[in-house]
């Protein structure tokens, strides 16, 4: 009987199985016949599993699964049966019914499915093979498309991950990684030895090991277990991921250390040795109460972990040649020659010909039309130029091929209405914006000059008196709009996010509640996912652990405001960390699942406004502290989820990143010291490397307004309509969750708080002109090749953003080395035209002062 159904069903070929209506070629067969050969097909399988696998696998359904895992899938096809499928699926269509990641065409097959054979239209044989196959992937697998092209849904616990070579090579590469990265990080554009390239460079490194250490054992620790392994590559980007990006508190330094901002000189190495500490521990001990909202759940997905995972796989594992709609290029081969293009092509817009990196075009037509420039710009304006790069490093700006498509449209709605905002704020001079460059983080006197905080201080406090006399501080039309989109963000996020996420909230609270009781109790035992279930053979962390590191950094921060001059009282950090941990949950919730990162930042410049007046360097530490540990800590918890998608023994990963985290401080500091001792005009617009150091501009000017002049006279006399952005952004969060609740099938694509996210693309020297390049490269491969040609995408996709990037990093690292740290110029128009005119300049303002010589409130009105 199997051999009869055999034939027929090899004249299927590849047709998807929505395309099928009956079994038997003549289509003449009655529902009795059709049952009758639904057993048969049953017991062909059993008699010959190729029918039923090849199948299966040529149907198409199968095409974002790793090929290696396809038999294991087609496997646990016939040993769920009909009922159990239904229970799945009805499952999945409650939990994912308005998950946005969860695929729209999936979620409605799904719901077709469950209601019956008649409802889908198939008939029996293929409805049968489809409950099954759907419920088989929901329960064995991931419900993620994405997490099913880099994550397989097996283990060997056998394999070596925890190794001698694999810590001297991942700690080698902390201290490179972070040491560049930091000093990068600096610059504008930035670019960093990213994670995947680090990887590029760590994986002929262990398999140098694997060929010359000798097979010997060192204290019991065995020097060389055999061949490179896949966990092992794993555990070095886990490693070398705490240095894959600069540390947050050195963000700062300048800030407070540099005579072009606060001058506070005596913060030299050992200091910041001594906050990072306290700051990057503490986010290292929130990460592991975390785990409970962001690793565990199934919905996070972690978008921006997923091509690291894809690489490693492609760099270190065997792969099955495949051809997918005409391609057989494997993705080892794919990655090298775009890699070896990326590095090339960037010499020309980083070096050769710097305007196609700020292709400005429009504003070269009338380079001294200030209009032109303020809408059209790339620099000074809004950047509506729907051309405006060929730079991948600009492109990549908003990791177009790795967030989901609806998290950048989103963001792009929220920046293009935000522009539209600045340009009306500056026309209408509203708040004197008219007087001052449209979109800069810098802070302005009466005088249209950048504000001169040592005007206002007396002994380096706020001195009422002399800022009478001065002038207040005015912002941009940018920062404004930037301003207010943080504060009502943070109050908006936190309400929407709890309402939408609310059974991971309580379900995650309770676990978190009952290891306290029972430290026994294993987390892998409350989520029944393929992943949790297979991680039960490992030791967990228990969450003990993660508190002594929480309580350790904590005391070690309290003693960096003690011992050193920081003017900060210490009770201003302990206000700072408890708000931080309220507010940390339901933003990793968020990240976790869009990609889009949301932190304290604007939020704790005002609270230090208010706990210490008149002290801008108390303003800083309570944001670095602030930032420092949400920032450390969602870093932290994405390389957890990335070892629980590798399976890595969760215990190995925590020494792996208390370790890191240490070498990271030391040599991120140290490439701190490097530039302020060693790069003239450090952190100047004027910089002749580029090293201008926009986040510090932003910091010294957000220190102007909330900590020296302080929020009562920013709020009350400048700006009062700041003040209720922290109230509008919670009311309006309870209808706008209720609003796509129950409109989900209309605003199903509709994210809020990404669109409030975009309007804070401005406030500093970015704009559209950073974003829309993304857009379009998210549009083409995140949406239309994802659901036209998923197996292309599934393969390639994260291979090619990995490709592109490791060769911009590798390429712009050799000419900044070789042409730009000692400036070597290249004079020529296609060099100059980009900055030549009024965009280029940055400086123009829509008004000149007024008759007076200044503009603003009137004189002695401010108080």
């Amino acid at each position: 009987m199997g051999g009869e159904y055999k034939d027929k069903l090899n004249q299927l070929g590849t047709v998807s199985v929505l395309e099928i209506n009956e079994l038997a070629p003549d289509q003449s067969l009655s529902n009795t016949e059709k049952k009758n050969a639904l057993v048969s097909i049953e017991e062909a399988y059993h008699h010959e599993p190729d029918v039923i696998v090849d199948r299966i696998k040529e149907s198409g359904d199968m095409d974002d699964i790793l090929a290696e895992d396809a038999d294991f899938i087609v496997g646990k096809v016939y040993t769920i049966d009909v009922a159990t499928s239904l229970e799945v699926l009805q499952e999945a269509i409650e939990d994912f019914g308005t998950d946005i990641n969860f695929p729209e065409k999936t979620l409605q097959r799904l719901k077709l499915l469950v209601q019956g054979e008649d409802i889908y239209g198939q008939g029996p044989v293929l409805y049968d093979l489809d409950l099954r196959l759907e419920a088989a992937m929901l329960k064995f697998h991931s419900p993620y498309p994405e997490v099913r092209s880099v994550c397989s849904p097996v283990d060997d616990p056998t394999i070596p991950v925890e190794t001698f070579r694999a810590y001297v090579i991942g700690l080698f590469w902390v201290i490179v990684g972070s040491f560049v990265n930091q000093m990068m990080g600096f610059r504008q554009p930035y670019f960093t030895l990213s994670a995947q390239v680090i990887q590029l460079l760590s994986v002929p490194c262990g398999q140098l090991a694997a060929r010359i250490l000798p097979d010997v054992s060192l204290f019991g620790i065995k020097l060389n277990p055999g061949p490179w392994t896949f966990k092992e590559q794993v555990f070095v980007t886990i490693l070398t991921n705490v240095g894959a990006h600069g540390a947050m508190f050195v963000y700062y330094a300048p800030t407070m250390r540099l005579k072009l901002f606060l001058g506070q000189e005596w913060m030299g190495y050992g200091f910041t040795v001594i906050m990072g500490l306290g700051c990057e521990f503490f986010g290292m001990g929130l990460a592991g109460v975390l785990r409970r909202w962001a690793v565990y759940p199934v919905k996070s997905v972690w978008p921006t972990i997923l091509p690291t995972l894809q690489l490693n796989r492609t760099l270190l594992l065997p792969e099955k040649k495949k051809n997918i709609h005409g391609w057989t290029i494997s993705t080892y081969k794919f990655f090298n020659i775009l890699l070896a293009g990326s590095f090339l092509y960037f010499f020309i817009p980083d070096y050769l010909f710097t305007a196609l990196s700020t292709f400005n075009w429009p504003t070269w037509i009338a380079p001294k039309n200030r209009d032109l420039a303020y809408v059209m710009g790339s620099r000074i304006g809004m950047g509506f130029n729907p051309i405006n790069t060929f730079d991948w490093s600009i492109v990549n700006y908003s990791t177009p091929l790795v967030l989901p498509f609806y998290t950048i449209a989103n963001r792009y709605l929220g920046s293009f209405i935000g522009a539209i905002v600045i340009l009306i704020m500056i026309y209408t001079n509203y708040k004197y914006t008219a007087y001052i460059p449209p979109n800069t983080a810098d802070v302005y006197d009466r005088f249209g000059k950048v504000y001169n905080v040592s005007r206002v201080l007396q002994n380096g406090k706020f001195d009422a008196d002399l800022y009478k006399q001065y002038s207040p501080p005015y912002m941009s039309a940018g920062n404004i709009v930037y301003q207010s989109a943080s504060y009502v963000l943070v109050t908006f996020a936190f309400v929407y996010v709890i309402l939408s996420e609310w059974k991971i909230f309580k379900e995650a609270s309770q676990g978190f509640i009952k290891s306290l009781k029972n430290r026994q109790l294993s987390n892998y035992e409350r989520y029944t996912d393929p992943v949790s279930v297979l991680m039960r053979q490992y030791p967990e962390v228990p969450d003990w652990w993660f508190l002594i590191v929480l309580g350790l950094s904590f005391v070690i921060a309290c003693i960096s405001m003690a011992a050193f001059p920081t003017t900060t009282p210490v009770w201003v950090i302990v206000v700072t960390y408890v708000i931080t941990i309220a507010l940390l949950v339901p933003f990793i919730v968020l990240y976790s699942s869009t990609g889009y990162f949301l932190s304290f930042g604007a939020l704790g410049m005002i609270l230090g406004g208010y706990m210490a007046p008149g002290n801008g360097l108390a303003c800083l530490f309570t944001r670095i502290f602030g930032v420092g540990a949400d920032w450390q800590s969602e870093t932290y918890v994405g390389d957890q989820k990335l070892a629980h998608y590798a399976k890595l023994p969760p215990r190995a990963v925590f020494r792996a990143q208390m370790l890191a985290t240490l070498f990271q401080i030391l040599s991120s500091a140290g490439s701190l010291e490097f530039l302020v001792r060693g790069l003239p005009n450090f952190c100047s617009y004027t910089q002749e490397s580029r090293f201008v150091c926009t986040f510090a501009h932003t910091l010294y000017g957000d220190s102007v307004i909330y900590g020296f002049v302080g929020p009562h006279r920013t709020f009350d006399n400048l700006y009062p309509t700041l003040k209720y952005c922290f109230l509008i952004g919670a009311l309006i969060a309870v209808p706008c969750f209720y609003a796509r609740k129950y409109f989900n099938k209309q605003l199903r694509f509709v994210h809020p708080v990404l669109i409030l996210g975009g309007f804070m693309t401005f406030g500093s020297t970015y704009n559209l002109s950073y974003y829309t390049p993304g857009l379009y490269a998210s549009f083409v491969f995140m949406y239309y090749i994802r659901r036209r040609y998923l197996a292309w995408w599934a393969k390639y996709n994260y291979i090619m953003t990995s490709a592109l990037t490791a060769g911009v990093a590798f390429s712009g690292i050799l000419i900044f080395l070789g042409l730009q740290y000692k400036p070597k110029k290249l004079v020529w128009w296609g060099n100059e035209v980009s900055t030549a005119g009024v965009d280029g300049k940055m400086v123009a303002t829509y008004r000149t002062a007024p008759e007076g010589g200044y503009f603003g409130l009137p004189e002695g009105s401010w108080s």
